[in-house]
């Protein structure tokens, strides 16, 4: 009996031993950035028994304890506000390129002092509040890049996006204001602030589309062959940029239509023979405005309930992609309070270099001769769109080519799908005629530049030639802009007097204009079909 035990306790004394020389050899195998797996018949949350039992987190970047509802690439591993801290990581940014547009903030204070100073420099204003303005929207990109790693994947992307568009609707929504408040004064040209808000619309949409993709595709070409994107992404997006597209040239369509129209003075509905025709557009635009913010509601719930599971895989795909993720989660993070804190800071500024801006900008386009396309369609958007630039071209150099598409595209879908909608209804709402009916060369562009990325989308790769070539059309659109008349001005195209007159002579003739929004039409079906 004696030896019956002795042998018992041997056998359960080696089988202990294989277990624990197992248990070794799988340590050792392990590699050191491997996630350790939790046992499935104990609680993720549960504590572990043993004071020695590692973490379900990769030890490289696990400081911290876990903060509820709080996802760990987004924990601070502290509390409340820390003013040493945030300067610090603020400072810092999100990337090198970003921190070094934080080099600009001393400009603030110098745009607030010269605004109240010197009112009468209008150039000098215009000048230190544009350039005020980006590290302003950097702050605010940055702090929603922040807030947006302590929530769901999809969520975080969708209010990052958001909140980078955030700076466009206050600009949208200054100019919309400022002309309701100047629309009867007669030594204000009113009409000014309404062409550079529609400008800005297309404006904004093109330089995502052309500039900020293009810059993307090159920024990843450089440092791989050939990205590669989901069509989750790609085709949704294109698809509903045509879709939008369309509803934002409609008006276009339906006043080259009217008869009495003519390529001259298209922009200018005095001329046209009948006496309802601006309530008309007006009436379409409202009725475009409304729907758009239906599909955008649409899209919202298709993104973030009924196919979510796709964009969240595809996002904690591209996450795990980043070749700088074990730094970024190991470098200090702001916390909740500090990230609203940021924004907070961030958009008064933005609001009031906003104002700054669209004071200035009718003193720019009489005194310094800036035509209103050229500001509304390039200078205006590009400063609204900094931060977004900023964010995509670096998550593309990290070779985060889904995340990069969806700031893209995202962007482009909210500034038409909400953005334009909301300056249109607000404008309705102060009893503005904010309408839709864009220039012939600003509609057609926007559709020329859909079909143009679309067509480089459709096969889910870019490389660093198809950013190039996006950047060289923006760069030919920008200088078309620039030699692009005003509508009141004597010396080009539209004149007054000279346009009436073309107008009423070409009454019985064919509308060039009508022509050309038709075969633009065309185009956007073709595309569409194909």
């Amino acid at each position: 009996m004696f030896k019956r035990s002795h042998q018992s306790r041997r056998s359960h004394r080696s089988a202990r031993n294989s277990v624990d020389q197992s248990a070794a050899a799988m340590e050792m195998s392990r590699m050191p950035g491997d996630s350790i797996t939790t046992p499935p018949h104990r609680d993720m949350d549960e504590k572990p028994r043993h004071e020695h039992t590692l973490p379900h987190m990769n030890l490289q970047y696990h400081r911290h304890p876990k903060t509820k509802g709080i996802k760990h690439a987004g924990e601070s591993g502290r509390s409340w506000i820390h003013p040493w801290h945030f300067t610090r990581i603020c400072f810092r940014s999100s990337c090198t390129l970003s921190m070094m547009v934080n080099v600009l903030w001393p400009v603030v204070p110098a745009a607030i002092a010269v605004h109240f100073a010197l009112p009468e420099h209008h150039t000098l204003i215009f000048t230190l509040a544009y350039i005020a303005m980006v590290p302003a929207a950097n702050l605010i990109g940055f702090a929603g890049q922040e807030l947006a790693r302590k929530l769901n994947p999809v969520f975080g992307v969708l209010l990052e996006t958001t909140l980078g568009s955030i700076v466009e609707l206050i600009l949208l929504i200054t100019l919309i204001v400022k002309h309701h408040q100047h629309q009867n004064d007669p030594t204000n040209n009113a009409e000014i602030t309404i062409t550079v808000i529609r400008a800005a619309i297309l404006g904004s949409i093109l330089a995502n589309l052309l500039l900020c993709l293009g810059l993307c595709f090159i920024s990843g070409g450089i440092m791989h062959e050939e990205q590669v994107f989901h069509e989750a992404i790609s085709e949704v997006g294109s698809n509903l940029l045509l879709v939008a597209g369309f509803a934002l040239v409609v008006p276009v369509a339906f006043v080259a239509s009217l008869p009495g129209t003519n390529a001259r003075t298209l922009s200018d509905l005095g001329t046209l023979e009948d006496p309802n025709a601006e309530h008309l557009v007006t009436s379409i635009s409202r009725a475009a405005a409304v729907m758009l913010l239906v599909a955008f509601l649409i899209y919202t719930f298709f993104q973030t309930t009924s196919h979510h599971s796709v964009y969240k895989d595809l996002i904690e795909a591209d996450e795990q992609r980043d070749k700088d993720r074990d730094k970024d989660l190991a470098k200090a993070k702001l916390t909740l309070s500090e990230c609203v804190l940021a924004l907070v800071i961030a958009i008064t500024i933005v609001s009031m270099m906003a104002v700054f801006l669209v004071l200035e900008i009718e003193p720019i386009v009489h005194e310094n001769g800036v035509p209103d396309a050229f500001m509304g369609l390039i200078l205006v958007p590009l400063v609204e769109k900094a931060a977004e630039h900023l964010t995509a071209v670096d998550e593309a150099w990290d070779n985060q080519a889904n995340l990069a598409l969806t700031h893209v595209l995202g962007s482009c879908i909210q500034t038409a799908l909400l953005n334009t909608p909301l300056v249109i209804i607000v404008g309705w709402g102060l009893g503005t005629d904010m309408d839709l009916n864009f220039r012939p060369f600003e509609a057609i562009v926007l559709i020329l530049a859909i079909i143009v990325v679309g067509n480089f989308l459709r096969d889910g790769k870019s490389n660093y030639l198809e950013g190039a070539l996006c950047v060289i059309t923006y760069v030919v659109i920008a200088v078309a802009a620039y030699y692009t008349p005003n509508p009141n001005s004597s010396e080009g195209i539209g004149a007054s007097g000279e346009g009436t007159a073309t107008g009423e002579a070409g009454a019985a003739e064919t509308s060039p204009a009508a022509e050309v929004a038709t075969h633009a039409a065309k185009l956007l079906i073709r595309s569409v079909i194909h």
